[in-house]
């Protein structure tokens, strides 16, 4: 059974800095590319960054680039997201997404609210 679990978000004042962490059981971690997506409250949900099992790293949100990191420990089967510089617009909740044949999975999601 896969299972994707957040943790690592909250409230932070701007310019403050978070690290999400995505812990992955139930599939063979090391050899699958790994997603972090948000959703900002009423808006869509929308792609921030992929870590592929290869390594390479694709910041998709114009945005955060320069300010959010995407990385991987495949010993203990977690991709994080640090995120720095944050901004009122980074609130959303943060969610983990993998794909194993034939199935897209996401983890519960963690709130990250950014106010003073």
């Amino acid at each position: 059974q896969v299972l994707l679990v957040e943790s690592g978000g909250g409230l932070v004042q701007p310019g403050g800095s978070l690290r999400l962490s995505c812990a992955g059981s139930g599939f063979r971690f090391s050899v699958t590319d790994m997603n972090w997506y948000r959703q900002p409250p009423g808006k869509q949900r929308e792609l921030v960054a992929t870590l592929a099992s290869y390594g390479e790293t694709t910041i998709a949100l114009n945005s955060v680039k320069g300010r959010f990191t995407i990385s991987r420990d495949n010993t203990k089967n977690t991709v994080y997201l640090q995120m720095n510089n944050l901004q009122p617009d980074d609130t959303a909740v943060y969610s983990c997404n993998v794909y194993v044949r034939p199935t897209r999975y996401w983890g519960q999601g963690t709130q990250v609210t950014v106010s003073s």
